[in-house]
């Protein structure tokens, strides 16, 4: 299982820093967030907070912020999302896409809120689209992990 979990987020690293036009990179979902999310729901055994502490200092680094912004952010979404989940597991997908975008969406105001310390600061709410667009993903998500899982025996 901790081979699956470094081989999705090396996936979600690399869709992360894919190259895009300039005007299209606030439209870039938060896969790497979306993994924290999934990862903290369904294998919180292997996924715990520190990993999630881990994740967010790599996001650091592979951005060059300063440590802890992206750390502090992916922290408050593992915690966070089990909580939710444990809620909303029992309803349609659409409707737990709600609950990941408003997760995603806490992500990018903390992140956004901690970089205006450091002056950079984004002047439009357009850094929204990428947490909505993430939670249109999240069925993709479920989806195509759930057979990945059912495909390597590791179904819980």
């Amino acid at each position: 299982m901790r081979v699956l979990i470094g081989i999705s987020l090396l996936v979600a690293f690399s869709l992360t820093v894919f190259p895009l036009p300039h005007e299209w990179r606030g439209y870039r979902p938060e896969f790497v967030v979306l993994l924290v999310i999934y990862w903290s729901v369904f294998a919180p055994r292997y996924f715990g907070l520190m990993v999630a502490w881990l994740v967010g200092l790599s996001l650091d680094l592979l951005f060059l912020s300063p440590l802890g912004f992206h750390a502090l952010g992916t922290l408050l979404v593992a915690y966070l999302a089990p909580l939710v989940y444990q809620r909303i597991s029992h309803y349609a997908l659409w409707h737990q896409a709600v609950w990941v975008f408003v997760l995603v969406g806490i992500y990018q105001l903390l992140c956004n809120w901690l970089g205006g310390f450091w002056g950079q600061t984004i002047d439009t709410p357009l850094f929204l689209v990428a947490a909505l667009l993430s939670g249109l993903l999240w069925p993709l998500l479920i989806k195509l992990m759930n057979h990945v899982l059912a495909y390597f025996h590791l179904t819980q």
